[in-house]
């Protein structure tokens, strides 16, 4: 895979130039539609809005493999000085996809070029991952329906990790994300006469409070949960007593029915504590990405053929979970498949993502490249003695 490292480098420099948000990844889409097609694959292009699917049919295979990548960037300027910095300002790749969009291409060119598998291999490149869904977007315009699979994965560069270690895990790998914002109305009034007014201060800061019993005391300690305060507004001045606050919240969660239980828990805390300080209370609760779940056959898989490229030592087979989330998960939902991490390098120069520092490493381009290929030959073969692409 090698031979194919300098063009997927200058494909992700490129990108990473030229960053686009959620749904308005049109240069993006047409670097792929345009590799795509020059590769021999079917394109269709719309899906999700700027999405982009490539189908290669090849052999006499039944099965179908679906591999994504993910093509947004995000509303950060970037401060990482380099030659490929982006030329957009308050914009860049700052979470990698730039790389993922380009590790899948290198996949996809050499899958073309060799042809060693037999069934149907297709290429999702997806859109608006970045807290907008477009997995959610592309599936509601006919994805699977459309491009059936048996199997989908999707990989996510980790800084911290070492150069090219691979992290995979079978069961619950990342978070749900919920979001609440809590409107607390009372009475306004002059500092000097509370006794004249009803302080929805008071109330936001009890229920500041009240919140870290959500996990401490409901959540059972063996299960993952996390209540943030992220924003609290409310008055102007030091002698004023607002007539209203708002707290806006992030709820995150490994288990399904954790998720289920913050929403029933934060409803009646915020409901009573409300009550108690005489003030109103308005909650409006939004359900953000589902708790994304590797299916374990998927997942065994894909952790044998990163054995057999790279060694047990480069292969974590069971890593821990993450509190961040993914909307791959609702992917997973709907097709078993497997979320795995590839370590973007430590040190210096290895600051974490969604930082205006941070760039993708390309030295690890070939190894996901490698993966991906090797993946597809393992899962759809063309005999029984099939072998792994190597790296």
């Amino acid at each position: 895979m090698q031979g194919y490292a300098p063009e997927m480098t200058a494909l992700r420099r490129d990108i990473h130039q030229h960053p686009e948000l959620g749904f308005e990844e049109r240069r993006t889409s047409d670097i792929v539609a345009r590799c795509l097609t020059d590769w021999g694959y079917e394109v269709e292009r719309g899906l999700g809005g700027t999405g982009v699917v490539g189908r290669l049919r090849c052999g006499t295979g039944s099965r179908a493999i679906g591999l994504r990548a993910d093509m947004d960037a995000l509303p950060i300027q970037e401060a990482s000085g380099l030659p490929w910095a982006s030329a957009h300002a308050g914009v860049m790749h700052a979470c990698g996809h730039d790389g993922h969009t380009a590790t899948l291409l290198g996949a996809a060119h050499y899958l073309g070029d060799t042809r060693g598998f037999s069934g149907t291999l297709n290429l999702i490149f997806q859109p608006a991952e970045e807290g907008l869904g477009g997995a959610l977007r592309m599936m509601q315009d006919g994805l699977f329906e459309k491009y059936p699979c048996d199997a989908v994965f999707a990989l996510h560069n980790m800084p911290g990790l070492p150069q090219g270690q691979l992290v995979f895990r079978s069961g619950a790998f990342m978070a749900s994300s919920d979001y609440a914002t809590i409107r607390l109305r009372g009475v306004g009034g002059h500092g000097a006469m509370p006794h004249r007014a009803t302080d929805p201060v008071v109330a936001a800061a009890s229920i500041v409070m009240a919140l870290q019993t959500l996990v401490s005391r409901n959540v059972d300690p063996g299960e993952m949960a996390v209540v943030t305060v992220g924003a609290i507004h409310g008055g102007q001045a030091n002698n004023v007593i607002p007539d209203s606050v708002t707290l806006e919240l992030s709820l995150r969660a490994l288990n399904p029915q954790v998720r289920a239980l913050l929403e029933q828990r934060l409803r009646a805390l915020v409901e009573a504590q409300a009550q108690s300080y005489g003030v109103q209370a308005e909650l409006d609760y939004r359900h953000g990405y589902a708790v994304l779940v590797n299916a374990e056959a998927p997942t065994r898989l894909a952790t044998e053929v990163a054995r057999e490229l790279f060694g047990a030592e480069r292969v974590t087979p069971q890593g821990a979970p993450l509190s961040g989330s993914e909307d791959f998960a609702f992917m997973l939902e709907r097709v078993p498949g497997c979320y795995l991490l590839v370590g973007n390098g430590q040190g210096e120069g290895s600051c974490m993502v969604h930082n205006p520092g941070y760039d993708y490493n390309d030295a690890i381009l070939p190894t996901g490249a490698a993966l991906w290929a090797g993946l597809v030959q393992r899962f759809l073969p063309l005999n029984d003695a099939a072998t792994p692409a190597t790296a």
